[in-house]
């Protein structure tokens, strides 16, 4: 049941900014407006609490406006949801905006039903949030798109990997495409306009129950075809947005929409990536080394797909892991008790299922990316503390580029190329790369 409570506006923020001035500035991905409220009521009557509203569905808030305000999340102290978030706005939210969905169909003109620029496909459909947007799937199929996509497996990956993928490919076009699996509105990901403000993104569509984007796409095949085909992207990202689906379980978390994204680009006939989640510093054993996430994915996937490691990380499956990334991180590691020595060794029922991928390796340059000033968390952890989590979004963003070059090459010269001989899939324990030697943090 949801748990909603009055609240009254105390003061208001951007989402991405301090206290707001007289003028009011919002970009196409800045609809999320920063709250501090105080309830009316209940038990937690006159405590103060911070909020989050969008824009597009409930509208701007005012000091002094008295909200609906949904308060499960804090209630909870989730990790990712440490806000409330507005439910209607009782003083102002209630004014409606007539607009091409809104308009009475007597007046309509049976020769020209409403077109695809028109609001007519609702988003939370069902719910007391429902709204009409306008879907970008139109026109007829084109396939194969012959365009690499990436997979995330979380949104902190995001801004490394583009940021590398540029390094790489400068001036190439890179589209993100958001689904489930964390936040559903667009425009909560701070990420995504630093990255499109920056030029690092070339344009954000929101896919499924996802919705704030500048595109609204029904499916993420069609939001990738449209990306790809449409608005000339070189490459696109597909991934969920702040936050993640937890349960502890091995299929239930956010975590598992990258098998569905990976299967959709395989079918749209995209060189796929996905983008391996790894960790140096995660206390949960399960996540160190590469997730049980990852795993997984790369497990259930029909067909193999492309995977990136740093340089000097050897083989993807076996006790020489934790070797392999010692090579590459050095001091970087942290300290392990003795029994906990094996902790970052990959453990997995189906080895086979794991080195069928093509396992690629790329140097990356994580000082680099830590002057480029944009944002490195997961989790509450940043570069010092999760060097590997950052290394492996990095590792993705050069192979993703170096994939770019190669489906321009095959347009070139009208026929697939031959993978190189040291992308082939190391077998389980073999040692076949010798550590890069660049600084990592």
């Amino acid at each position: 049941m949801l748990k909603l409570r009055p609240a009254r506006v105390l003061e208001t923020r951007r989402a991405h900014d301090g206290l707001e001035s007289d003028v009011h500035v919002r970009s196409a991905v800045e609809v999320e407006q920063r709250l501090i409220v105080e309830l009316t009521d209940g038990e937690a009557k006159g405590a103060r609490r911070e909020a989050i509203a969008d824009t597009a569905l409930v509208g701007h808030a005012e000091v002094g406006d008295e909200l609906i305000v949904n308060t499960q999340a804090l209630d909870l102290g989730l990790d990712s949801g440490g806000f409330d978030v507005v439910h209607v706005n009782l003083t102002r939210g209630l004014e409606a905006h007539p607009g091409p969905a809104d308009s009475d169909p007597a007046d309509s003109d049976p020769a020209h039903p409403a077109g695809p620029g028109d609001p007519h496909v609702m988003k939370l459909n069902y719910t007391s949030l429902q709204h009409a947007v306008a879907p970008v799937e139109r026109g007829t199929l084109e396939l194969p798109i012959g365009r690499p996509t990436a997979v995330l497996a979380l949104h902190g990956q995001l801004a490394a990997l583009a940021w590398a993928f540029q390094q790489t490919a400068p001036g190439a076009k890179l589209g993100y495409v958001q689904t489930e699996g964390g936040a559903l509105p667009g425009g909560h990901s701070r990420t995504v306009r630093t990255l499109r403000e920056r030029g690092l993104l070339a344009g954000h569509l929101t896919a499924g129950a996802c919705f704030g984007g500048e595109g609204e796409a029904i499916t993420t095949a069609g939001a990738v075809h449209h990306g790809l085909r449409v608005l000339g992207w070189d490459a696109a990202v597909c991934g969920p947005g702040p936050g993640i689906v937890g349960s502890g379980s091995t299929l239930g978390h956010g975590g598992m929409s990258a098998l569905d994204s990976a299967h959709v680009a395989l079918a749209l006939g995209c060189p796929t990536l996905l983008v391996a989640r790894m960790s140096s510093g995660d206390q949960r054993s399960r996540h160190r080394g590469i997730s049980h996430h990852t795993l997984t994915v790369l497990d259930l996937l029909l067909e193999p797909v492309t995977v990136a490691l740093p340089a000097g990380v050897r083989s993807p499956v076996g006790s020489d892991l934790r070797a392999g990334l010692q090579s590459v991180f050095g001091g970087a590691m942290p300290s392990r008790p003795a029994g906990d020595r094996a902790a970052l060794a990959v453990e997995v029922e189906r080895p086979a299922r794991i080195a069928r991928h093509d396992w690629r390796r790329a140097k990356i340059d994580l000082p680099a990316f830590a002057g480029s000033g944009l944002p490195a968390q997961t989790m509450g952890r940043g570069l010092v503390a999760d060097p590997l989590f950052f290394g492996a979004a990095l590792a993705a963003g050069g192979v993703l580029a170096e994939l770019v070059a190669e489906c321009a090459d095959d347009v070139t010269s009208g026929h697939a190329q031959e993978a190189p001989d040291e992308h082939v899939a190391d077998a389980p324990g073999e040692h076949v790369a010798e550590p890069s030697g660049e600084q990592v943090g």
